[in-house]
Parts: structure tokens; C-alpha cells; sequence
């Protein structure tokens, strides 16, 4: 968020608030007056007894009676009205708060996605001209054809990412439940990011024969978006490790879950923002000088689609250095 938001947003803030007690003494200053009129009336009806009345102190206990009942009475309905004022102002300041982060988080995205679709657009037709200007050798040709995919399935990722969250959001997306051999996808989502990147470290484990039922292209998405954050914030060096496996205790149900895990070296998460980073279009920092690509949509969608599949995300430290994010079906 820039210096000039913030300084709106604390600026409103601090108005809200002013606001709110200005009801509130008003609200205080209601109730003393009311108290004050209330005292003065019985002070007056008291001035009009005579002592030598028989009905004196049947009247005086009325009167004192009548007194306690108003004070009473606006204290339970000063009471009634701050609490209904506090309640409400108290919903507002947090839903006007959560639009603005929304609205914030959704010009982040907008610039995100203009920066994701720029750099790969401009890749591949620097690649194309290159190879249609040039007779290159058959090594050159294919590493700049191995970048132009990459650049293209990283667009391909993008618009998939975007349709899915939107029909997901709308209740659109018509889910298939199929009786799935887990560890062959797993195999095959690894064998295509090897392919893809083959520059990159990668350490494959799949237990065999593991199977559940699911939706196959979001089961796809799952392990494509978590391995591509493990890319992004990996060094070339590193190791991404992709693990599947099933536990050796049982669960609630009676049976041992099935449990995914994406590991990478990278700097970690702070555990501040372990579980911000689930949150649609979040992304830590600023959008105008971050320097990892993405658009806060891709975990956000791995916990949507853990969730339809009645599974658990969460994200861990790695030893030494890293996340783990593990899915646990």
C-alpha cells in the first residue's frame, strides 16, 4: 500500500472515529439531561406536599418511587442505545476495512496480472523473430523453443488460475467425482515440470497406488500452483521436493490419510503471514516493487480446491531453509 493510501486511509479512519464519539458523548449528554429533568421534577412535586397531609409519605414514597423508575428507564435505554451504536459502528469500520483491503488487493491483482501477461507475451515474440530472422543452430533452437513454451504455459497457468477462481467464486464450476489413481497424476503432473523446467532440481517420491476420488483437472491445478510457488521462490540451485505418501497411523475416519507435500529452499514465510498467503489476491509487499511473479490467486485456489476435496492445507518451515506446504486428504 503507498505512503498516499495509507495516509487516506488513516485520515478516514480517524474521522470514523471522531464521529463515534461525538454520538457517544451526545448519547451521555442525553442521558444527564434527561437525569437532571427527572431530578428537578420530583424536587418540584416534593416542594408541593404539605407536611400536614395525611398522604404525605404515601405521596413522597410515590414520588421517590416514580423518581427511580426514570432513572431506571434511561439508564436502560442509554444502555440499549450505545451498545446497538457500538455494535453497528463496530460492523461497519470492519466491513468499510475489508472492502478497502478487497479494493486494494484487486488493483494489486489487475497490475499483477498485466506485469504476468506482458513478460511471457513479450518473451515469445522476442523468441519467434529471433527464430525467424535467424538460421540458429539445432541447440539454440531448441532452448529458445523451450523458453517460448515455458513462457507459454505459464500464460496458459494464468488464464486457467483466473477461470476456475471465478467459476469457483460463482458456483459455476460443475466438479466430477472420479475414482482417481492419485499416485499416476502425481507422476505425471512431475514428469511434465521436469520437462518444462528441466534446469530446475527436482526430487520426486510417489508412493504407488494411492487412490481417491476427486476432480481430476483440480487435483492437476493443486500440484501445478504449488509447484510453480516453490519455483518462483526457490533459488536455481535449490531443491524442490514433491512427496506423496500415505501415513502410516490411521485418521478420524479409520483409514491413513493420504498426504501431499511440496517442499523448496527459499527464504520461508514468516509466520506472521502463514496463513494471509491463502487469502485471495494476497501477496506480501508491495505490487510496484516486488520482483517474484504471480497474482496471490494460485493458493488461494489450492485451498479451495483442498477444501472441496475435504482436505487440509497448511504451510511449514523447512529444515533447513524453505516451506513445506502439505495437503493432507
Amino acid at each position: 500500500m503507498s505512503i498516499f493510501k495509507k495516509k487516506r486511509l488513516a485520515l478516514a479512519t480517524t474521522v470514523y472515529w471522531v464521529l463515534l464519539a461525538y454520538i457517544i458523548a451526545g448519547l451521555v449528554w442525553w442521558f444527564i439531561a434527561l437525569q437532571r429533568q427527572n431530578h428537578q421534577m420530583a424536587a418540584y412535586k416534593i416542594r408541593e406536599l404539605k407536611m400536614d397531609d395525611p398522604n404525605y409519605l404515601p405521596r413522597l414514597n410515590a414520588i421517590e418511587e416514580e423518581l427511580n423508575r426514570g432513572t431506571t428507564q434511561y439508564i436502560g435505554e442509554g444502555s440499549t442505545f450505545v451498545i446497538l451504536v457500538l455494535v453497528g459502528a463496530l460492523f461497519v469500520y470492519r466491513e468499510v476495512r475489508r472492502q478497502i483491503r478487497l479494493q486494494l488487493q484487486q488493483q494489486n491483482f489487475m497490475m499483477a496480472v498485466t506485469h504476468e501477461l506482458k513478460t511471457p507475451i513479450a518473451v515469445t515474440k522476442l523468441n519467434l523473430e529471433t527464430l525467424q530472422k535467424h538460421r540458429l543452430e539445432e541447440e539454440r533452437q531448441q532452448k529458445i523453443i523451450r523458453v517460448a513454451l515455458q513462457e507459454t504455459g505459464r500464460l496458459e497457468t494464468l488464464a486457467n488460475n483466473i477461470l476456475v477462481a471465478s467459476q469457483l467464486e460463482g458456483k459455476e464450476y460443475t466438479r466430477s467425482k472420479e475414482d482417481l489413481d492419485f499416485s499416476a497424476l502425481i507422476q505425471r503432473a512431475g514428469d511434465e515440470l521436469r520437462r518444462r523446467f528441466p534446469e530446475r532440481k527436482w526430487d520426486l517420491s510417489v508412493d504407488p497406488g494411492l487412490r481417491l476420488s476427486g476432480d481430476p483437472l483440480l487435483l492437476q491445478m493443486l500440484i501445478s500452483n504449488l509447484a510453480e510457488n516453490a519455483i518462483k521462490y526457490s533459488p536455481r540451485e535449490g531443491v524442490i521436493t514433491i512427496l506423496l505418501k500415505r501415513e502410516a497411523t490411521a485418521g478420524r475416519a479409520g483409514k491413513a490419510p493420504i498426504v501431499l507435500s511440496v517442499k523448496d529452499q527459499g527464504p520461508g514465510i514468516p509466520d506472521g503471514e502463514k496463513k494471509k498467503i491463502f487469502d485471495k489476491f494476497y501477496r506480501p509487499g508491495d505490487e510496484t516493487t516486488r520482483s517474484t511473479q504471480g497474482t496471490g490467486l494460485g493458493l488461494y485456489l489450492c485451498r479451495k480446491i483442498a477444501a472441496d476435496h475435504k482436505a487440509t492445507i497448511k504451510v511449514s518451515d523447512n529444515s533447513p531453509l524453505g516451506s513445506n506446504f502439505t495437503v493432507v486428504f
